[in-house]
């Protein structure tokens, strides 16, 4: 069902905050839009009354008001548009989400282990969105496709393009836990991926695997859809291998051809 995001979420709804020992002004902010999101008085596309008539509601200082937003807002809870207002987020985070960064790079997940969690996780979801898909998320997977094709020049488009095809796939599923899951491991992959697909020499075969799945899901085909997706995560993982090698045998030459200048200089 599509969401109404221009939902304004009446200033009734919001209570005084009142100062507790354990918290500040600013946290207590951020608790109350939690327990109205768990409550579901707080939906994905509603937007916030303004900053000003908020704050005065609240009984606290816009610099508080603020402050407890832009929390919010770290963790992709709200966002802002410019013009607009600020809103609950809708849909999975943006790709260059800096909290799952900053996760991806705190437990240093490899290679190997994302690549793991999307083969466990993705041939499930593919049998799954082969079971549920509605015309919508073919559409979406479909242009992600085209617009696929379209950057086989450019690969970190392409690469972009590549997550939301897979993105949608996840949404397709019709479980919004898995497709949470799969927009999270989607988000430490790319940016992982970023780094080498400018190296990558198997674009063309990707697209045609990512079309090859799309059909399957379109033609309700549960068991071969997932077996197809189970083939192209592991053809992906060999190729991103192999850009990785690349990587390191890039940076091997230039340290060495740095330290012969130096022995030449001196």
């Amino acid at each position: 069902m599509a969401r109404d995001e221009n939902t304004a979420v009446g200033l009734r709804s919001f209570q005084v905050v009142r100062p507790l020992p354990e918290g500040l002004m600013a946290e207590q902010v951020v608790s109350q839009v939690r327990e109205m999101i768990r409550q579901g008085s707080l939906k994905p596309g509603n937007r916030l009354p303004p900053e000003r008539e908020l704050a005065k509601r609240l009984g606290i200082s816009r610099a508080s008001l603020r402050h407890g937003l832009q929390s919010l807002a770290a963790i992709g809870v709200l966002t802002s548009r410019h013009g607009s207002g600020t809103y609950i987020a809708e849909g999975p985070p943006a790709l260059d989400s800096e909290p799952l960064q900053m996760l991806a790079h705190l437990h240093r997940f490899t290679p190997d282990e994302m690549f793991e969690a999307r083969k466990l996780l993705e041939v499930g979801v593919a049998s799954l969105a082969a079971l549920h898909a509605q015309p919508e998320d073919l559409a979406t997977m479909a242009e992600e496709i085209s617009e696929m094709y379209a950057t086989l020049d450019d690969p970190r488009q392409y690469l972009v393009h590549d997550i939301r095809f897979h993105r949608a796939v996840g949404a397709a599923s019709r479980n919004p836990i898995l497709a949470a899951l799969v927009n999270m491991v989607s988000t430490a992959m790319y940016e992982r991926r970023r780094a080498t697909v400018e190296r990558a020499t198997d674009l063309k075969e990707s697209v045609e695997f990512h079309r090859r799945i799309y059909r399957l899901i379109r033609a309700g085909k549960a068991d071969v859809a997932g077996a197809a997706m189970s083939e192209h995560l592991e053809l992906a993982q060999k190729a991103f291998a192999s850009e990785e090698t690349s990587k390191s045998s890039q940076s091997a030459r230039r340290v060495k051809a740095s330290a012969s200048k130096v022995r030449r200089k001196s």
